[in-house]
């Protein structure tokens, strides 16, 4: 068994280095990434910053997964690393991608979904709408959308 999954995340690494140039791409957000992880969570009942032995960190681990939350340019990075928190935890692997503009980034979302499919782990999406958005600010005071307001008032 383990000979097989280290074969198949071998294979699944040499596959994602040839997409990884595209995760140097650099966006500008609106909201934190742990803004999307609080709220993802919350939702699912997921430890957030679970230490691994190895001293990685998966992003959110539930009852059956362990998950990681990546904005859509990052698509192939999250994979590797669910893969990891994966083969750390014994648990199911899952990329939550982050959608701000899903008519724009959706194409990043099923190529993950695509190899999900293949290889064997969980995907899904979200939007800004799970942050419950008022006035241009969520409801995590550690997102940077507070500090960004702050100074604009000041």
């Amino acid at each position: 068994m383990k000979r097989s999954t280290l074969g198949i995340f071998s294979k699944f690494i040499m596959i994602l280095s040839a997409f990884l140039w595209m995760s140097f791409t650099y966006a500008e957000h609106e909201h934190s990434e742990v803004a999307y992880q609080h709220a993802w969570s919350e939702l699912h009942n997921g430890e957030e910053e679970f230490k691994n032995e190895d001293h990685t960190r998966v992003d959110s681990l539930t009852e059956t997964h362990a998950v990681e939350f990546d904005f859509a340019n990052k698509w192939a990075e999250s994979i590797g690393q669910a893969f990891h928190y994966q083969l750390m935890t014994g648990k199911r692997g899952k990329v939550v991608l982050i959608l701000e503009e899903p008519e724009k980034e959706m194409k990043y979302y099923e190529r993950v979904k695509r190899l999900s499919e293949i290889y064997d782990f969980d995907a899904e999406y979200i939007t800004p709408s799970i942050l419950n958005i008022k006035n241009g600010v969520c409801s995590y005071a550690d997102c940077k959308c507070h500090k960004k307001n702050m100074n604009e008032t000041n």
